[in-house]
């Protein structure tokens, strides 16, 4: 991609997901994701009403009249964005693939975190980490991240969330905010880090993923490549146990990765790329409001 043809698709993104954050998301986001305390801002005079455990008794005294401290949050934050770029994302049967979707998204939390004056990381990943950006605050940078997102050329094109979320473990002393995108069809063995990893961040696993990846047509002899591998096989799709087992190993999958989130107190939201992700955003961050 040449850089006229990639300036273009960066800018195409900015102005789609900043809009969706302007308008929709930074509220949802903050009231969503508290800060990590509150702070000291002020003290003035007592109101009817006021807690009486808040009065500040020195400044009290100073003026004979009761004033009482005013505290706000802490509202700095870091969000860490969790993106997996393997081959499994490389799909897409309608309009759009899924690492499309999953750079519409990661661009359009990054503008929310924005908003709200936080840091935004990346962390790129397929079975090692391919790309690390240390978390930055301001536009450029998320343009940064978002010109990776389109651009990047991963190394491999196989899985591994557990190393990811090792990785994050090892570079995010503090609390972070870490939304990992993914698919979750091609891994199920990440429970012992997830739990590791929760305990201290606030993870959210985003789910994308087409609707012709739950199922397989009756096509007869077809060849089929794994995306991930890279391995071409014939599969005979006219048997009903070939595809009965395809299935099978698909809900698997997604029960898997539905209770590994919820048993380590993680969250969850399934997108599907010819869905709105806006409405299922939005509808994730008011049920934890």
């Amino acid at each position: 991609m040449d850089t006229k043809e990639l300036l273009k698709k960066v800018r195409k993104i900015e102005i789609k997901t900043r809009r969706l954050s302007d308008h929709i998301f930074s509220g949802e986001y903050h009231t969503s994701f508290k800060g990590r305390g509150m702070t000291f801002s002020e003290v003035r005079q007592y109101q009817f009403g006021d807690d009486v455990r808040a009065i500040d008794w020195n400044v009290t005294a100073r003026y004979n009249e009761p004033y009482v401290k005013v505290f706000e949050e802490e509202r700095e934050l870091t969000m860490i964005l969790m993106v997996d770029v393997s081959g499994s994302e490389s799909f897409g049967s309608r309009s759009q693939m899924k690492s499309e979707i999953a750079t519409e998204i990661a661009a359009t939390m990054a503008f929310s975190a924005t908003q709200n004056n936080d840091k935004i990381g990346l962390i790129l990943f397929s079975d090692e980490i391919e790309l690390y950006i240390p978390p930055k605050k301001g536009k450029s940078h998320v343009l940064r991240i978002i010109r990776e997102l389109i651009e990047f050329e991963p190394k491999s094109r196989k899985t591994n969330i557990s190393q990811a979320l090792k990785f994050l473990s090892s570079v995010m002393k503090k609390k972070a905010i870490v939304f990992t995108i993914s698919d979750f069809i091609t891994d199920d063995n990440y429970e012992t880090t997830l739990k590791i990893a929760s305990k201290k961040h606030d993870i959210t696993g985003i789910r994308v993923y087409d609707f012709r990846e739950e199922s397989i047509p009756n096509l007869g002899m077809v060849h089929m490549r794994d995306a991930e591998t890279g391995q071409i096989m014939m599969v005979n799709t006219g048997a009903k146990s070939v595809r009965m087992n395809y299935e099978k190993q698909y809900q698997d999958k997604l029960k898997y990765f539905k209770e590994t989130f919820s048993k380590c107190g993680a969250g969850t939201v399934n997108t599907r790329v010819d869905e709105s992700y806006v409405t299922k955003l939005l509808g994730y961050f008011k049920s934890r409001a």
